[in-house]
């Protein structure tokens, strides 16, 4: 099957569903995203680096982090509540610097295609995307991630031994993910996968019994 043009994601023409803004940053977190985050963007020769997708308030990254001290962990998320929730997490309270454990870690304070558009021959060892907003009503459902282009974009990034891993707790969600990958050249290695605890995943809006998992290569 022949992947489809991507013209969906001409950078001019992406939206961003979802909010951008929270409850007002305290002072540590403002002069953090200020002055830490700039320091901490990704730079466009990091193939190889494992990238999170809307890491909320990066739980999960940081643990990629600690498990992956020899790789750079790249995260992607709008919310800037969640990001500087993270900048305060991986920074010595006393002094604002980075913590050794979490050196490796980069952040992109945006919509992930932005991201993704300048990182055009980067290639991802792993791509995760946990609990993605579900969207459950019918009328929104044009606004869900991982429609079947967004999947093709994402087989881009990622070699031959490449993954990508998406988990959500939605099981209505998770088959509509299963029907797009039909308009894919991706396929799903394993279903297996230990449960990731993250606060959207305790949260289990959906109030099914687990998260299920999809692992996915080209």
């Amino acid at each position: 099957m022949e992947k489809q043009e991507l013209k969906h994601f001409d950078s001019q023409n992406i939206r961003t569903f979802g909010r951008r803004h929270g409850k007002k940053l305290s002072a540590r977190k403002q002069f953090l995203m200020e002055n830490l985050l700039p320091k901490i963007a990704p730079k466009t020769d990091e193939s190889g680096a494992i990238l999170e997708i809307g890491f909320g308030n990066g739980e999960h990254l940081r643990e990629l982090s600690i498990r992956n001290p020899d790789k750079i962990i790249i995260g992607a998320e709008p919310f800037a509540n969640g990001v500087a929730a993270l900048l305060s997490a991986i920074t010595n309270e006393s002094d604002n610097n980075v913590l050794n454990e979490y050196k490796n870690i980069r952040v992109f304070n945006d919509d992930v295609r932005l991201l993704l558009k300048d990182f055009k021959n980067i290639k991802f060892s792993e791509i995760w995307i946990l609990h993605p907003d579900p969207w459950p009503k019918t009328r929104h459902e044009k606004r869900r991630l991982l429609n079947h282009e967004f999947l093709n974009l994402l087989s881009k990034h990622i070699g031959e031994t490449g993954k990508i891993i998406i988990g959500t707790d939605h099981w209505e969600y998770y088959d509509w993910i299963i029907e797009q990958l039909k308009q894919t050249n991706l396929k799903i290695q394993t279903t297996e996968l230990d449960t990731i605890k993250t606060r959207y995943q305790v949260k289990n809006k959906a109030g099914t019994t687990a998260p299920k998992y999809l692992i996915l290569g080209n």
